[in-house]
C-alpha cells in the first residue's frame, strides 16, 4: 500500500469536469491561446501551467473538449518527436557530454544506461502506436542531431 497524500502541496484538479461560471474565455479563445503559446515555442506540458497561472484557465479539456496535445495536432503544431521522448534525448546528450569530460564517473555511466533503456522503451511504444516511423531506433549520434534542431 502506498502513502496517503495529505493534500498540502500543489494544486488539485476538481473531481467534476465543468466550466466555471466566472471564466470569461470561450472555447475558440482558449484554442487560440494554446496555438499562440505553441508558436512561442512553449512546450505543451508548460502551456497548461501558463494558461492556469496567467490567464486563470483551470482546465483546457473541460472548456474545449480536447487536450492541449490534440489541439496542437489539429493545427499541425505538435512536434514530430513527442516531447517526453525529446526531453529524454536531450538529457542523454548532456550526460554523454559529461561522460566525455569525466570518463571515470561510474555513477553517471550507470545513469546513462538506465536513461537509454527508458528511451528505447518509449521509442518502441511510439513506433507501435504509429507516432514514430517504423524502424525508428535510438542511437547517440541520431539523438545529438535531433537535439541540435
Amino acid at each position: 500500500m502506498g502513502k496517503q497524500r495529505s493534500g498540502k502541496h500543489g494544486s488539485k484538479k476538481p473531481p467534476v469536469k465543468r466550466i466555471p461560471k466566472w471564466l470569461k474565455y470561450k472555447k475558440e479563445e482558449v484554442e487560440n491561446l494554446v496555438v499562440k503559446l505553441a508558436k512561442e515555442k512553449i512546450p505543451s506540458a508548460q502551456i497548461g501551467i501558463v494558461l492556469r497561472d496567467q490567464y486563470g484557465i483551470p482546465d483546457v479539456k473541460a472548456i474545449t473538449g480536447k487536450s492541449i496535445s490534440k489541439i496542437l495536432k489539429e493545427k499541425k503544431l505538435y512536434p514530430e518527436i513527442p516531447e517526453d521522448l525529446l526531453f529524454l534525448l536531450k538529457k542523454a546528450v548532456r550526460l554523454r557530454e559529461h561522460l566525455e569530460k569525466h570518463k571515470r564517473d561510474k555513477t553517471s555511466k550507470r545513469g546513462l544506461e538506465i536513461l537509454e533503456s527508458k528511451i528505447r522503451k518509449l521509442a518502441k511504444y511510439y513506433v507501435k502506436k504509429g507516432i514514430l516511423p517504423k524502424g525508428w531506433s535510438y542511437s547517440p549520434e541520431q539523438a545529438k542531431l535531433i537535439v541540435q534542431k
